[in-house]
């Protein structure tokens, strides 16, 4: 999965009042009717006041903290998997129900890829721990069963972030022979 999207912005959606260092800032992905994904950044205390245009795939809670000049733009414009998930898992994010839900499901799938490694369950039993192999940084994601309907509710959040799948042509009959 990859989308490219714009990185953080420096100034709220709503207000367009510039971020401060340590600023509580609230990201939504959002599917708009031409099915792009924009992201919008909105300071926490004007989140009441956004209205999206289309239909929100996901959001979190974060500090802001200023680029530093040694960041690579490029990298950042490029959101996958990966990336998305270190985003929302990141300690310092708050997470909706929706959120932790999608958090869950990358990190089975990243751990698939053997990009994550399961280190067992924290100390309550309410979370798995997962290292991520490149960083060694450890994240904590929420437990829960992986029940039929978990799965349809990320197929539905993941269809708003990368499209829904093509339906499939069935083939055309072949003429009848004489």
């Amino acid at each position: 999965m990859e989308l490219n999207l714009q990185p953080l912005a420096t100034a709220c959606f709503v207000s367009h009042q510039p971020f401060a260092a340590g600023d509580r800032v609230v990201s939504y992905l959002v599917r708009d009717s031409e099915l792009q994904i924009l992201r919008h950044d909105i300071l926490a205390d004007r989140a009441g006041d956004f209205t999206p245009d289309g239909v929100v795939a996901c959001r979190w809670i974060h500090v802001f903290k200023p680029k530093t000049h040694d960041e690579n733009p490029e990298r950042t414009l490029k959101l996958t998997a990966e990336n998305l998930f270190l985003t929302l898992a990141d300690p310092g994010t708050e997470l909706t129900p929706e959120t932790n839900r999608l958090v869950r499901f990358l990190a089975l799938m990243l751990e698939r890829k053997k990009l994550l490694r399961s280190r067992g369950r924290s100390a309550d039993g309410e979370k798995d721990i997962f290292e991520h192999g490149r960083s060694k940084q450890s994240y904590e994601v929420p437990a829960g069963e992986m029940t039929p309907e978990f799965f349809a509710a990320v197929q539905e959040q993941l269809g708003m972030l990368v499209g829904e799948p093509k339906a499939k042509v069935p083939p055309a009959p072949a003429p009848a022979a004489r």
